[in-house]
């Protein structure tokens, strides 16, 4: 299988606390920290649920969809490798609605993203750090 060539990333830190969500996208999966209790999201991880404080907590996988809840155009270029103009997104679920992800949208044109458009996960793999980023393009079913 030939190596498919993915632009340059500063890599996030991969922590025994955070290596479920780095990873997930090697199963094709978007999974957030869920407390066992309350059943709360929560994103970014944590050693404790934030609305009842359990410390029971999980990994569940959500949907993978969500809508684009704000987003911004950027124009500067800040490295090479990450060429302008790309967006940054936040992106909501709709398996709750304060659980939410910053990341970019792919796959579009970046004039093209709207509020609340439909979108999907797809993953960018860096498998020689086993880090799979988790990115959204528009959904097909939208």
């Amino acid at each position: 299988m030939a190596k498919t060539e993915v632009p340059f990333r500063i890599l996030p830190r991969v922590t025994d606390l955070n290596r479920f969500y780095w990873t997930a996208g090697r199963d094709g999966e978007l999974r957030f920290q869920r407390c066992n209790a309350c059943k709360y999201f929560m994103h970014p991880p944590s050693v404790l649920c934030p609305r009842c404080h359990s410390k029971d907590l999980g990994i569940e996988a959500v949907s993978g969809r969500g809508d684009v809840h704000t987003f911004s155009i950027n124009y500067q270029p800040w490295m090479p490798g990450l060429e302008p103009p790309f967006v940054l997104a936040v992106v909501r679920f709709p398996e709750q609605e304060d659980l939410r992800v910053t990341t970019n949208i792919v796959n579009c044109a970046p004039e093209d993203v709207t509020f609340d458009m439909p979108v999907q996960v797809l993953f960018e793999a860096h498998v020689d750090d086993e880090v799979w980023i988790p990115l959204f393009e528009p959904s097909t079913n939208a």
